[in-house]
């Protein structure tokens, strides 16, 4: 591909089956089980209806939302005087920073999250300067924090950093602090009217809690992204030393600081309730180290060290990241197999292999394979188990693939269910023609 020269993800693959499932009148979490948060499976659909399974259209419109993030945080350094001179310098260092990895540069959850993560910080910001309105500020803080876990529910963990900021650094008074919850309780009190209105409202608030505590998807080891972000991490460090210790700032500078050094402290915690280990989750990461790097490179006053240090980050860290990525795709889960068998039909998986999708469409509401272990595994009472079979009923996949079996323990409990397929093979039934 132009823009992407790796296979599909297996996160990609899951993305573009409910976007593509959803878009067949079903519904996020009372008809498909997945981890995602609401207004992303709401994107993700709108993508699907314009451009199908199209792995262009998820790098372009990735790229514009990259490149709108860059735009924006640059022209808010500036706008606040983050750093004593005007300087395009952040944009170029953001741009690098996103090609540490190649799934940074598609469209995600945590890229759709983050945009709006990254207004709520802009409108931070904004409260350092003295002097300044800041009703509707405040209002708009919370507004886009609430957005952002509703795109992706990580996020919800940035509600404690927009009240502990907001207060500490930012001295909200108690009329400010109600006004930022209730514009970020808004956007989710809207999306529980729509799953009440659509009568999922109790399947929503079942479900969307087990997404904390089911298993984590290791994709790629925390040492892959030590070894590739020990440089900027090293310059971000040396960024801070250097702003704290070698030079004077004012005390909007100096609440600015503070508000990016929470801002990586809570984007690190994130990192313990991310459920799928992968690159793209550092997103959050980025406009952090971003204002840090550009600390070092406007305080060091070795010019020639300043040159290699910024060619090996704008040209090195990009070159690197392709030829390490590239070098994991043979022995990696990450990546989606072609796979041997191909299935023309709906085909649901109760297993981590999704590459029988890559040719079928999802025929049954197990999308998320660990969220939906967790979620058959739960005790239920005889109303819980009839939503539970009409359920599978309303989907009925013509192929299941069974490979640790809990389709076939899920049969055991609903006989008239166990009528209606026949086990063709080892792991695989088959609907009864």
């Amino acid at each position: 591909m132009i823009f992407n020269p790796f296979p599909t993800t297996s996160p990609q693959l899951m993305w573009m089956l409910l976007g593509e499932r959803l878009g067949e009148g079903y519904y996020l979490y009372q008809d498909v089980i997945d981890d995602i948060g609401p207004l992303s499976a709401g994107f993700f659909t709108f993508v699907d209806y314009l451009f199908g399974r199209n792995m262009l259209a998820y790098e372009v419109i990735g790229r514009l939302l990259i490149s709108f993030q860059i735009l924006y945080w640059n022209s808010m350094l500036i706008k606040f005087k983050a750093f004593d001179i005007n300087t395009y310098l952040p944009a170029i260092i953001m741009a690098a920073l996103f090609h540490f990895s190649f799934d940074l540069l598609s469209l995600s959850p945590a890229l759709l999250g983050s945009t709006f993560l990254i207004l709520a910080l802009g409108q931070l910001f904004s409260q350092t300067v003295l002097q300044q309105d800041t009703s509707e500020s405040t209002l708009l803080i919370g507004i886009y924090a609430g957005l952002a876990t509703g795109f992706h529910p990580n996020y919800i963990l940035f509600l404690p950093y927009m009240i502990f900021t907001g207060i500490a650094i930012s001295g909200f008074s108690f009329r400010q602090l109600m006004l930022s919850l209730v514009g970020y309780f808004l956007p989710l009190l809207l999306i529980s009217v729509f799953y009440f209105w659509n009568g999922g409202l109790e399947e929503a608030v079942q479900i969307w809690p087990l997404t904390f505590l089911s298993e984590k998807y290791v994709y790629q080891s925390l040492l892959d992204w030590f070894i590739l972000g020990i440089f900027p991490i090293s310059l971000a460090g040396l960024g801070y030393f250097m702003a704290t210790i070698l030079r004077a700032a004012t005390i909007n500078q100096q609440k600015q600081r503070q508000l990016v050094i929470i801002w990586l402290l809570f984007s690190v915690a994130q990192f313990f309730l991310i459920k799928k280990q992968a690159s793209f989750q550092l997103v959050i990461l980025i406009p952090g180290l971003t204002y840090l790097i550009t600390q070092f490179f406007l305080n060091i006053k070795k010019e020639m060290l300043a040159k290699i240090a910024f060619y090996l980050l704008v040209v090195g860290l990009p070159v690197v990241s392709v030829l390490y990525w590239h070098d994991k795709i043979t022995d990696s889960e990450y990546f989606v197999d072609k796979g041997t068998e191909t299935y023309s039909d709906d085909v649901m998986v109760l297993g981590n292999d999704l590459a029988p999708y890559q040719n079928a469409r999802l025929g049954g509401p197990f999308l998320n394979y660990h969220l939906s272990k967790i979620y058959l595994a739960q005790d239920r009472d005889l109303r819980e188990k009839a939503r539970l079979f009409q359920m599978l009923q309303k989907q009925m996949p013509s192929t299941i693939l069974d490979p640790n079996g809990d389709f076939e323990k899920l049969l055991k409990q609903f006989p008239a269910l166990e009528h209606q397929y026949n086990k063709t093979s080892l792991g695989v039934f088959t609907v009864k023609k």
